[in-house]
């Protein structure tokens, strides 16, 4: 068994240079007040042992990490019918651009994208009796933390400049892939990015996805092996934006990124993941948080590749 404490010791010190590389996502308002210079670290092995470092038990807004639990939970409710609405390709562009969103002429590249997800929070708004409690209880579950909430300062801030993200949900009503009214689908959109979670946490939340042995079974929410693997194939190839190439290149293991500054991934069968630091690159990525998944692959050998 690899003495992951000492491995989280030893990646601290290695990225400490970049400590103050990049800058947090300051154009959502409340974003802009967290502090910058965090770093926590935690890893969640499938035999229960937990493994943290640094910050790991501060909470901050997940922001688009939340679109693997969005997935998780529609490809549950519609089955494949969902990859008629939205794609399973990278995108090769930034994850909220109008520009390729009319060239595909309404149908989101994946769902891990501004577009995909905000119609995925579409799914479910006609999917679940209660959206937002519904979809909320399946994070807690799934985390197995009910102290787990929506932070309603964030998602407020976030639409009070979510002028992109009102476009794209526009652009997809023009196209007719939005079913429920524009403004209630992205309330519900951004109070899903504005969940918080702390390291421990989101890498609890992670496990269902690595422990290929235990039923993924929450509630009413189901996922066969294979849909989980399908969910973990789109994890590593759009789950960091026109930055996924270079992510699985250094990383080499299924995850999700969020601006927030937090990253979840996964090592099928051994462990879940997750990185916390505020400083993003130009792609929207944690710098600190890639840094220090790509320290793990190498220092442990272990990656899916």
């Amino acid at each position: 068994m690899k003495d992951y404490n000492e491995i989280l010791k030893e990646i601290a010190v290695a990225i400490e240079p970049l400590r103050h590389v990049g800058h947090q996502a300051d154009y959502i308002p409340a974003l802009a007040k967290v502090n910058p210079d965090r770093f926590g670290m935690c890893i969640t092995s499938t035999d229960g042992t937990v493994t943290a470092y640094g910050d790991m038990e501060e909470r901050f807004s997940i922001q688009s990490v939340t679109k693997v639990f969005s997935l998780s939970m529609s490809l549950s409710l519609k089955g494949e019918r969902l990859w008629s609405r939205v794609g399973k390709e990278p995108s090769g562009a930034a994850f909220n651009s109008l520009i390729q969103l009319e060239l595909d002429r309404g149908i989101p590249r994946n769902p891990f994208i501004n577009a995909g997800a905000i119609v995925l929070a579409d799914v479910l708004m006609s999917e679940l009796d209660d959206p937002l409690d519904d979809y909320l209880s399946f994070v807690r579950e799934i985390a197995a933390d009910k102290s787990i909430d929506y932070n309603r300062e964030v998602a407020s801030s976030e639409r009070e400049k979510g002028y992109i993200n009102a476009a794209i949900a526009n652009m997809l009503k023009y196209y007719g892939n939005l079913d429920n009214d524009i403004e209630d689908v992205l309330r519900f959109y951004f109070l899903q990015c504005s969940i918080e979670m702390n390291c421990r946490q989101l890498s609890k939340a992670f496990l269902p996805f690595a422990n290929r042995k235990t039923d993924f079974i929450f509630n009413d929410i189901r996922l066969t092996s294979s849909q989980v693997k399908r969910i973990n194939a789109i994890m590593q190839t759009c789950g960091f934006y026109n930055d996924a190439g270079e992510y699985s290149y250094l990383v080499g293991l299924p995850g999700k990124s969020g601006v927030g500054g937090g990253i979840g991934a996964i090592y099928p069968g051994r462990y879940a993941v997750a990185t916390w630091s505020p400083r993003l690159n130009e792609k929207g990525n944690s710098v600190m948080g890639m840094k220090a998944l790509e320290l793990l692959t190498t220092y442990t050998h272990e990656s899916i590749f």
